[in-house]
């Protein structure tokens, strides 16, 4: 029972912190194709930074940026320029460059989340960054201490640090390795196993094809569990989806 309770949290935690970043800050905040509502959405922008260590406009711009330059040499984060091991230190230091050109005011990052009605968090802006980390091992020791649990404080540890590897396989695979649905100009793919494991993350080509749309799967075969959730929030009355967004109705040749 205590394994299966370790595995139980990790697997929580792992896709506590995923939920916040495909829904929130990536379909809702940075691409709009849904709408907060908007006590949900001060709830998200006053605790993201705090549950998942990412700090949200520094995140949305990087994504933005990404969009721009996608596979370009102004990527933030292709593996068509460097190694697939070395994406997970690659956008580290691109998440880090974004936040401090944010904190200068420089135009070229600022514009691309001009729309944004909120600041850079204020940890952030004082370089406290590491301060929600320090909560989550600090809350990780005392499950361990407390309860002699130390396989269990790790689980919640390692899945409330998880963004780097869940970010890590989507950027890497998903502009690598798959399948192409849309002869879109860039190099992304349609990765199976990361788009199942990744809430629809994976589903890359996909997503570059039209970023504006909520849902990210196309194929039958391709699961989206992101935007299942999406639907049950709107279910519950806390989001709705963006209603000048149309359904895709146009779809290109299956690249070879």
């Amino acid at each position: 029972m205590y394994l299966i309770a370790c595995i139980a949290v990790l697997v929580a935690t792992f896709y506590l912190t995923l939920f916040y970043i495909t829904v929130f800050y990536h379909r809702a905040l940075t691409h709009r194709a849904i709408i907060l509502k908007p006590g949900l959405k001060k709830f998200v922008v006053a605790t993201g930074n705090w549950l998942t260590g990412i700090e949200p406009k520094t995140w949305i711009c990087m994504h933005r940026r990404h969009h721009l330059f996608a596979d370009q040499a102004k990527d933030p984060h292709s593996p068509n320029f460097h190694s697939i091991p070395s994406i997970i230190w690659i956008q580290l230091k691109s998440y880090e460059k974004t936040l401090e050109e944010l904190k200068k005011n420089n135009r070229d990052y600022t514009r691309l989340v001009k729309d944004l009605d909120f600041p850079v968090h204020f940890l952030n802006e004082r370089g406290l960054w590491f301060v929600p980390h320090l909560l989550h091992l600090s809350f990780a020791v005392a499950i361990g201490i407390m309860f002699d649990a130390y396989l269990l404080a790790s689980c919640y540890w390692l899945g409330m640090n998880s963004h780097p590897v869940q970010g890590w396989l989507v950027n890497a695979f998903g502009h690598s390795k798959g399948y192409r649905t849309f002869n879109t100009p860039d190099n992304s793919t349609n990765n199976l196993p990361v788009g199942y494991l990744v809430m629809g993350e994976g589903f890359q080509n996909n997503h570059h094809h039209d970023s504006r749309q909520a849902k990210f799967s196309v194929n039958w075969w391709e699961i989206d569990t992101g935007f299942g959730l999406c639907k049950i929030l709107e279910r519950l009355g806390w989001l709705a989806f963006n209603p000048r967004i149309k359904n895709r109705t146009s779809r290109l040749k299956k690249a070879a």
